[in-house]
């Protein structure tokens, strides 16, 4: 058995949990997500309020979904009580983002400032010149809208300059050796 996928999913209160067949959708405080549960895989209600994610045999493409499943449909609770959010900074000397409305503009070294819409669903929040973050309910949106903004100007390997997540580790490379 997964050990993930066995682990019952808690629903707090203030949050509306609608099984539909294989369609799950999730209200809360934050807003609603849908969801649509691959073939072999259920998701029933428990006595307790709990939901509980089972399959019903051990063939390999039902082991793979079964845990995915669970974490899927634990994401969607979890964003719509707390949501999730990405923090990123970018470094180098004249590199700064601004926001402008709901989107972001940025200057990262090229000859034309780098405007980016907030897709539906996400927000820009950016705390000093070269600290900003992305949230959203949707944690699979968030992560991917930040890899995209990340990918405007990847860390450098030589200089470290760039757009990085908050904490990330850069492996820096050694220069060319001089005489």
């Amino acid at each position: 058995m997964s050990r993930i996928g066995r682990l019952p999913i808690t629903v707090p209160a203030g949050v509306d949990v609608t099984i539909d067949g294989a369609d799950i959708t999730v209200k809360g405080p934050k807003g609603t997500l849908t969801h649509t549960v691959p073939a072999p895989i259920t998701v029933e209600r428990a006595e307790d309020g709990t939901l509980a994610v089972t399959r019903p045999n051990d063939e390999r493409a039902s082991r793979s979904l079964h845990g995915l499943t669970r974490t899927l449909v634990a994401n969607m609770v979890a964003g719509v009580t707390e949501g999730y959010t990405k923090k990123l900074e970018i470094v180098g000397t004249g590199y700064r983002v601004i926001a402008k409305g709901t989107d972001l503009e940025f200057a990262l070294g090229f000859s034309h400032p780098v405007v980016i819409p907030a897709p539906e669903g996400i927000s820009f929040a950016v705390e000093t010149p070269t600290r900003f973050s992305v949230s959203g309910i949707d944690k699979q949106q968030v992560g991917e809208v930040a890899a995209k903004l990340r990918k405007l100007r990847k860390p450098d390997p030589y200089k470290g300059k760039g757009v990085r997540y908050e904490g990330e580790v850069i492996r820096r490379k050694a220069g060319k050796a001089g005489r």
